[in-house]
């Protein structure tokens, strides 16, 4: 059964930027309430990384309550888009990606979208299995739908325009195909980051040009990273990948700021929207400690990207590092082979290992104090490790490795 519209309209309201328009969804979800008809929505991926990240998971987040709402969903990836490049908040034109870089980040987003979603009602779509049927006819009569005018409102175009950068005229295909996509699908409500507006009211507009009722438009914030400041990107460093280890799903959720958990909540937790309004009156009032309620956020995420036994092993394995201030009982150890002389570098150690890229990089980490020699702080660049002894070295706050001196063959332990 579902819910009546004014519960499903509470729970789509939740972390929305906009609804365009509420009156329209609620007109949609009234007629799918009254008919059992579940509503079609959309949310359109191209596969331009093989990961994804938190950031993603917005969406797909959102999403699944639409899903738990008893509507279906697809799941669009955008492997012909994919390969035109989205224009959007670039100030230059994008390499487009080749066909098979487009299939292998494909085949990941198939395997990961389903830690979030429910296959039974998720249909996974390609776009290219009909816009590779489009003829050049077909693509002109697309094109003819809309002016260059209407084009040139966009921002990222219109400064590069009197910025003199070039514009090519592949890009603005991506928002006509974009729209075409939710013609074909016939969909009632498709879903993006507010940095998609644009190209989801082109939707409307094609499907308005097509004689379809047009579709709503959800927007989802954009999710800062863990730095708080910037949005989270795999190229900024500072995301949470959904297939990371537990531990470093865990460590990354801790390092964020109170301020920046309640967001997280908001957007990512499954948590209820009144659940959530007690335990920040439980913070406020002092009766639950944000240290606390993180470990709760970060446990809830490294449950749903793998399973409950691991994010326990995962909060226990933090609370030993930085709580209790033991080390983990699985640390990998390294023989490292000295064939001239009775030492070496910790900085040329660091490099041998993996740690740092350089002998110049293994001095830069140990001036900035991000190496720790059995559990003290290294701050001499130039420190010698001697033949013989076997070293604890933590970089950052979660790799440890045991290094072990000596002469003689090369054996990687």
């Amino acid at each position: 059964m579902m819910k009546p519209v004014s519960e499903q309209m509470q729970i789509i309201r939740r972390g929305a930027a906009k609804i365009v328009s509420e009156d329209e969804l609620e007109q949609k979800l009234r007629r799918s309430y009254q008919s059992g008809q579940p509503l079609r929505i959309k949310a359109g991926f191209d596969p331009t990384a093989p990961d994804l990240h938190l950031g993603h998971t917005v969406l797909l987040q959102k999403l699944r309550q639409f899903q738990l709402l008893g509507h279906q969903i697809y799941f669009l990836i955008g492997d012909f888009t994919g390969l035109i490049g989205d224009p959007t908040g670039k100030n230059e034109t994008r390499k487009p990606l080749t066909v098979e870089q487009v299939a292998a980040n494909a085949a990941t987003y198939q395997q990961q979208v389903f830690r979030v979603l429910d296959p039974a009602t998720t249909e996974v779509v390609f776009n290219s299995s009909w816009m590779n049927r489009f003829s050049a006819v077909d693509l002109i009569q697309l094109a003819a739908k809309h002016t260059v005018a209407r084009m040139m409102e966009r921002d990222d175009f219109s400064k590069r325009y009197h910025e003199g950068r070039p514009i090519a005229i592949h890009e603005f295909l991506y928002p006509l195909i974009q729209g075409y996509d939710s013609v074909f699908l016939k969909a009632d409500v498709e879903l993006g980051g507010t940095d998609q507006t644009f190209n989801l009211l082109i939707g409307r507009e094609m499907q308005r040009e097509y004689g379809q009722e047009p579709q709503c438009v959800l927007t989802m914030p954009i999710l800062e990273g863990t730095d708080g400041v910037q949005k989270m990107s795999k190229s900024l460093k500072n995301y949470i990948g959904i297939q990371e280890a537990p531990s470093e799903i865990f460590g990354k959720a801790m390092s964020i700021s109170d301020a920046l958990m309640w967001r997280f909540y908001e957007l990512l937790s499954n948590r209820s929207s009144e659940e959530l309004m007690a335990v920040r009156a439980d913070v406020a009032g002092g009766r639950q400690h944000p240290m606390q309620v993180k470990k709760q956020l970060a446990w809830e995420l490294v449950a749903r990207f793998h399973d409950d036994q691991q994010a326990t092993a995962a909060q226990q394995q933090f609370e030993a590092l930085f709580e209790n201030r033991t080390t983990p009982e699985d640390i990998p150890e390294v023989i490292l082979t000295v064939t001239d002389g009775d030492s070496v570098g910790l900085a040329s150690a660091l490099r041998q290992v993996g740690i740092a890229s350089s002998n110049s990089d293994g001095m830069r980490l140990i001036r900035q104090g991000a190496i720790m020699l059995d559990q003290v702080k290294v701050s001499d660049e130039r420190l010698l490790l001697p033949v013989g002894g076997r070293y604890l070295v933590q970089s950052g706050r979660r790799r440890f490795s045991y290094l072990k001196v000596v002469s003689g063959q090369v054996v990687d332990g």
